[in-house]
């Protein structure tokens, strides 16, 4: 299930150094956990100490993780949205990625000029999202002729769906709403699918600090971001993309020892790593063998069945049943045959919701 993020901002807020830190983060020998695919697409683990322990349990000959995508996205300036610096460009590729990680500027450095000149945190955030809005709403009213045309000629349930869901739409953007506030019904949400409207994404705000207010606390910039954010109950991540370019120089002990001087548990790359995975509804099941231990990405409210489709498409067609057990009920029994015993393994038909931590064997045939 390939998934990914796109990490936008306005120009010098720090946005290129964060996705430098991404692009050259390392974990073990393997350097598989950040890597890059295309100039700006980075791939990166999603942290997760369990599958850690199961290497460990089962010293498999391959251990792979689950991975998430990010885009760094050119920064984008006031007026994009009627073609100013890479306009419609910048847009498209926003399009295409599932949440938005928009990174903000929380510090001063007068030898980082501020494209606006001072710093300003909520009024960079609005910059970008009224750009955002002013895209959704040309698109709206470029399709509202053609569906209210379209709706009233064959008076067919789905075109009257569509329309009244860009209506829907409309009313809210033109009242400053962006549309992942809207209770849209899931019939709604079906019919406007297609269009990947910019303010439908789910966001997280990273609010970048320089290394001298690291320990430190919340500033009155990051003070400001929670406050706005808090309106549309989205997440705040504060990171040091300078830190975090710093740390995926390093091995990870060395790593490990700089975040314990700076008394930090994680780093702020991995809190949003895990944010951005939060965000979008997902968990992770593993599974297991001598030859591979491999932690598989979900949607939280997929059936085994479906869940078995991620591994190959002959798994979901030919779908028998799932083996499953609890990543708790394992390191608690020590064994699979510990599992066994106590009377904690199962057979899960193809309607069984997976869990978060789900260990699964899929029995199929095709």
């Amino acid at each position: 299930m390939s998934l990914c993020a796109g990490i936008i901002g306005l120009p010098n807020v720090g946005k290129s150094t964060l996705f430098n830190a991404i692009t050259k983060q390392k974990i073990l020998a393997e350097n598989y956990p950040f890597a890059t695919i295309d100039p700006n697409v980075g791939v990166v683990v999603v942290p997760d100490e369990r599958i850690e322990k199961l290497n460990d349990m089962y010293k498999p000959n391959k251990k792979i993780p689950t991975t998430y995508e990010f885009t760094d996205i050119a920064g984008l300036v006031k007026g994009a949205s009627t073609g100013e610096g890479l306009g419609n460009k910048f847009l498209s590729h926003i399009r295409e990625v599932d949440a938005i990680v928009e990174v903000v500027r929380c510090f001063d450095d007068g030898n980082i000029i501020h494209v606006d000149g001072e710093i300003n945190p909520i009024r960079d955030i609005e910059t970008i999202n009224l750009e955002l809005a002013i895209a959704d709403l040309e698109i709206i009213q470029n399709r509202l002729d053609k569906v209210s045309k379209k709706a009233r000629t064959t008076k067919g349930k789905e075109e009257l769906m569509e329309l009244d869901a860009l209506e829907k739409a409309k009313e809210a953007l033109e009242e400053n709403k962006p549309l992942r506030l809207v209770e849209f019904t899931d019939e709604e949400r079906i019919a406007l699918k297609s269009y990947n409207f910019l303010t439908i994404k789910p966001i997280i705000y990273i609010t970048n600090i320089s290394e001298g207010m690291i320990g430190k606390g919340d500033n009155d910039y990051i003070k400001q971001v929670r406050e706005y954010a808090e309106k549309e109950d989205a997440k705040v991540v504060v990171v040091c993309a300078k830190l975090e370019e710093d740390l995926s120089e390093l091995e990870d002990e060395e790593k490990k020892e700089l975040l314990e001087g700076l008394d930090m548990q994680t780093s702020g790359l991995d809190d949003l790593i895990q944010a951005t995975y939060d965000l979008l509804g997902l968990a992770t099941y593993f599974t297991v063998g001598k030859d591979e231990v491999r932690a598989w990405t979900f949607k939280k409210g997929m059936n085994a069945k479906q869940c078995a489709g991620i591994i190959h498409t002959d798994f979901e067609k030919g779908f028998i049943r799932a083996e499953v057990m609890s990543y708790e009920d394992l390191i608690s029994c020590g064994s699979e045959i510990a599992v066994k015993e106590a009377g904690k393994a199962r057979l899960e038909g193809k309607d069984y919701l997976m869990q978060d931590g789900d260990i699964c064997h899929f029995r199929f045939n095709v």
